[in-house]
């Protein structure tokens, strides 16, 4: 596929546009011209205060179709240090990039999201999976693993099935995240609950109608009931912002659970620029405010050149 033109290239005008005015500052100091390519300086991650990583499904499911070795390649290039939820086999890719994967999958088959430690209809065959993936994590240093409330019916697939209460499927998956989390005391690995919307429908990976764990107090306070250093939330910017909103006060009163980070524009789930409606340098900044150490994982899908995009992204992060 050709190149196609962009309105993330690192221009000054671009910058302007789509980043922040101190990007666009940064950029015009560097380059010396209004419109020339700025230097690699300006394209990769340099501050240190974000430690950048990319979610491989939406490169790999993009109309581009990378591969896990080309995605790993140009991340490495940014400055990122990790790609991330991949399974066991997929890690010696990145590997050879000088890369590590910062979460992990947890080796549900299907759409992990929908069977979850919710419902006890999979609770142990989730439980039984993610145990799995953190012994490979624990042999290779992988620091944490991704895990999921599941959806509220009880046959995942079928909302005629009854539903799970909200307060049953809360303990159930306290129960289930402490079995993990006792688990990952004993091996080092943490476990991350993630908070998925659920107003979303039209996209499978944009939405998940009928799943459980779709208000982040719901997940916190889960975590604070397992009351566990290897219990913690994954907090989609994302998400959180389509359901909860007021991302930067919560990440500020939750930031002692926070395991992880992903970052998307809204709507859409698609690039991070300015014409979306969150502001993520201010947010990076709570994050640095707060002593997040973390990863920051950008998980948005590419509608343009899905290497300007993720360029872009890394840098209008890179606070």
């Amino acid at each position: 596929m050709d190149r196609q033109e962009s309105p993330y290239r690192p221009t000054r005008r671009g910058a302007i546009r789509y980043g922040t005015a101190a990007a666009a500052a940064s950029l015009a100091s560097c380059s010396g011209t209004a419109d020339t390519e700025a230097p690699d300086a300006w394209t990769r991650a340099v501050n240190g205060r974000i430690r950048h990583s990319v979610c491989f499904w939406p490169f790999e499911s993009s109309e581009w179709a990378w591969d896990l070795d080309t995605l790993a390649g140009h991340a490495a290039d940014l400055g990122a240090l990790s790609v991330e939820l991949l399974s066991p086999e997929q890690w010696p890719t990145v590997w050879t990039h000088g890369l590590t994967c910062a979460i992990a999958s947890n080796g549900v088959e299907g759409p992990p999201f929908m069977r979850g430690l919710n419902n006890p209809r999979y609770q142990q065959m989730a439980i039984d999976a993610t145990m799995a993936v953190m012994d490979a994590c624990a042999e290779q240093d992988i620091p944490s693993v991704i895990a999921f409330n599941g959806y509220k019916w009880n046959d995942a697939e079928d909302p005629q099935s009854g539903e799970i209460s909200l307060e049953e499927g809360a303990r159930n998956t306290v129960e289930g995240l402490k079995q993990l989390a006792a688990y990952g005391e004993e091996k080092g690995v943490t476990v991350c609950l993630e908070m998925l919307n659920t107003r979303d429908d039209t996209h499978p990976m944009k939405g998940h109608p009928g799943y459980q764990g779709d208000d982040i107090d719901y997940c916190a306070d889960i975590i604070r009931e397992v009351n566990s250093p290897r219990a913690k939330l994954l907090f989609d910017i994302y998400h959180v912002q389509i359901m909860n909103g007021d991302v930067i006060r919560r990440i500020r009163q939750l930031g002692d659970l926070i395991g992880h980070i992903h970052t998307a524009g809204n709507p859409g789930r698609n690039e991070l620029h300015l014409m979306q409606e969150i502001h993520y340098p201010s947010v990076m900044e709570a994050l640095v405010e707060i002593g997040y150490e973390g990863y920051v994982g950008h998980e948005f899908i590419p509608t343009l050149d899905p290497l300007d995009s993720l360029a872009h992204a890394v840098r209008l992060c890179d606070v």
